[in-house]
């Protein structure tokens, strides 16, 4: 047992209760704010809230229960941990987000009058939603082709959002442009990531996965495998190459996501 992995856990626990409490407060500060704002301003607040909630509680459940899908890798002896309850969770969860930003960057769009923007709202969704199931193709049959798609899939959705972005900012609100700014640098930065470090990590797993011959399972049997089989370790060996993007998933993409519930109302073009 890892001092290092326990220790990790509990920061992700920690980390997880302090999103669920920045949650709760946004929650209080939009329901005392809703005197001072216009029904339809406070009715999309709402649902970006209820979006946040379902992707803050998500990440805490799995934060809590961490699995590593393709090597069935959890923490703790429990059908909580399994494979097929973790990636259901996070599939919910990250169709929400991705909601939140569709939502967003539609209602941006349209107040300023970005062709770009709204296009790219209408794209956002079924490019995650593919992305989705690749993502259940890989953890299902293990091979790790369909991770590479679907992190591809993700690169190209939030670079299509930040070129969104970019085209809203120039005709948007002063109070508006810090908070746009902000997150077309995150996205920047996440797009790099995704293409320089991800996609390249899990095309090569798949290719050493081919070159040693291994067999993959069928979907059918995947699907029996995640329900029933979880490997308990706490090996440093076995977590470390998941520990930086699952620390900062579970951390500053959640922050993100509470950020959109502050965001300042567009300015509509007369």
């Amino acid at each position: 047992m890892s001092v290092r992995v326990i220790s990790w856990w509990s920061l992700l626990c920690a980390v997880a209760a302090l999103n669920i409490l920045l949650w709760s407060l946004t929650a209080i500060k939009l329901n005392r704010g809703r005197s001072v704002m216009a029904p339809e301003v406070h009715a999309a607040r709402r649902l970006q809230l209820l979006l946040s909630a379902i992707y803050v509680f998500g990440c805490a459940f799995r934060s809590a229960l961490p699995v590593f899908d393709v090597p069935r890798l959890c923490l703790f002896n429990t059908w909580l941990s399994s494979v097929i309850v973790g990636r259901s969770v996070a599939t919910f969860a990250e169709l929400c987000f991705v909601i939140q930003w569709a939502l967003m960057l539609r209602e941006s769009s349209r107040a300023t009058g970005s062709t770009v923007g709204k296009i790219a709202s209408m794209a956002l969704v079924p490019l995650i939603a593919i992305a989705e199931a690749c993502s259940w193709y890989s953890v299902l049959t293990t091979s790790n082709i369909g991770h590479v798609f679907e992190e591809s899939l993700w690169g190209v959705a939030v670079t299509l959002l930040v070129a969104g972005m970019a085209t809203v900012w120039p005709r948007c609100t002063a109070a508006r442009r810090p908070l746009l700014a902000l997150w077309c640098a995150g996205g920047l930065v996440y797009v790099a990531y995704m293409f320089l470090v991800d996609v390249p990590m899990y095309w090569s797993r798949w290719i050493a996965d081919e070159a040693t011959g291994r067999h993959y399972i069928s979907i059918a049997q995947g699907v029996l495998d995640v329900s029933t089989r979880w490997v308990i370790s706490y090996r440093w060996e076995d977590w470390k190459s998941e520990m930086a993007w699952m620390s900062l998933y579970f951390s500053a993409a959640v922050w993100v996501s509470i950020s959109l519930v502050h965001a300042p109302v567009p300015e509509r073009r007369a």
